[in-house]
């Protein structure tokens, strides 16, 4: 009995052993698939160090490590606002909304912070809260009496009255504004260089030269950052004497030495001031890409990325205008602006374009690489944001 005893322990003992033994077997196995989860959405050196939001990279690439497929997609998104769409609230996580004048009708300022407010908070990642409020005709908060006795003027208008000293205290009292109410992007500066007052976007430029426009730009954005509201420079690369691509193709002839040596100079001086984000027109530019809009064109964006050295937001114009349905098949614009080297697109047909994107995803047509690397930006940005 006494040796049967023994060799039911030692037969114990080996099962025991065994089971550990294949444990710890499986242990590198678990820790290499989880490394081989981080790995796929880390970044390299090269697209961290420079970053103006290199210091919550750390903080969003856990974030994103934890994310669905489907809450990744939906970051991608800066989606028009409509209060009543809580199906789009509670199931599709987007990055951000876009609001209009009518947004704001019927509500004051305590009303709108409230509504917002809840907005953020019933959302599990922060949210960007953007508006055009450039000034001049594109106003969609103070052109409401209830949040301003009357809407801000052109940013020009200011300067031609008092100079950089006005537009600073004009730029610090909008930014107030916006704040107080729970908007945190502003839309604006306006950076094109426009001369002609026959141009679609001469009213809304600043209306001088190349240089001046710059000089005008870099402080924007300074007074911008001062006032911790975010700012976008618009409408890379730059609109020149294009018509309005909300209703019609805008093809620029122009050479590209005309971009490098006017157009780019204000967007040059934005970026080295710190402009978290930059929007991307519609326009072809012929001298680039003769076969896309250049917020489908990777050819177009990679000057940003390359040439110009942005490591902020890339984000697109609306895609729901006419001017990119008339160049794309299939529905696929989504999927073209991210393979393009977009960060997030504006969109007023989110629910389309989500399940486009997710399945492009899931098809492989958009990287899974591709796709990391442009939420971590945007969760950086946010974190900086907040």
């Amino acid at each position: 009995m006494k040796k049967i005893g023994l060799i039911i322990i030692f037969i114990i003992l080996i099962g025991v052993g065994y089971f550990y033994w294949t444990q710890e077997k499986d242990i590198p196995k678990q820790e290499e698939k989880k490394e081989k989860k981080q790995e796929m959405i880390r970044l390299e050196d090269k697209d961290v160090k420079d970053s103006i939001f290199k210091d919550s990279y750390q903080k969003a690439v856990k974030t994103v490590s934890d994310m669905t497929l489907e809450e990744k997609v939906g970051q991608l998104f800066l989606v028009r606002y409509d209060k009543n769409s809580t199906i789009i609230w509670n199931n599709y996580y987007p990055g951000g909304y876009i609001l209009f004048a009518k947004d704001f009708e019927n509500h004051n300022k305590q009303s709108m912070k409230e509504e917002l407010t809840i907005l953020q908070e019933n959302n599990k990642y922060p949210l960007i809260i953007g508006v055009d409020e450039e000034g001049g005709f594109v106003t969609r908060v103070s052109s409401n009496i209830a949040f301003r006795k009357e809407r801000f003027l052109f940013p020009k208008e200011y300067y031609k009255e008092g100079g950089y000293a006005l537009l600073e205290e004009t730029e610090k009292e909008k930014a107030a504004l916006l704040k107080e109410i729970g908007i945190n992007l502003n839309l604006a500066p306006v950076a094109d260089v426009s001369t002609n007052p026959n141009d679609f976007i001469y009213r809304r430029a600043f209306g001088e030269s190349a240089k001046e426009t710059a000089t005008f730009i870099e402080n924007m954005v300074k007074y911008a950052n001062n006032n911790h509201i975010n700012s976008c420079l618009k409408h890379f690369p730059g609109y020149g004497n294009n018509v309005d691509t909300h209703t019609g193709i805008a093809i620029d002839n122009r050479e590209y030495n005309s971009f490098l040596e006017n157009d780019f100079l204000p967007f040059e001086a934005g970026i080295r001031q710190g402009v978290p984000s930059i929007l991307v027109s519609h326009n072809i530019m012929m001298a680039v890409d003769k076969d896309y809009p250049s917020s489908l064109s990777q050819k177009v964006i990679s000057i940003l990325r390359n040439e110009l050295n942005f490591t902020g937001i890339i984000m697109t114009d609306d895609l729901a205008m006419d001017a990119v349905k008339s160049y794309v098949e299939d529905n696929k614009a989504a999927t073209l602006a991210i393979n393009a080297g977009n960060d997030m697109i504006i969109t007023s047909d989110f629910t389309e374009m989500y399940n486009e994107v997710l399945q492009s995803v899931k098809d492989g047509t958009i990287a899974e690489e591709t796709l990391n690397k442009a939420i971590i930006r945007i969760m950086a940005w946010k974190y900086e944001s907040n």
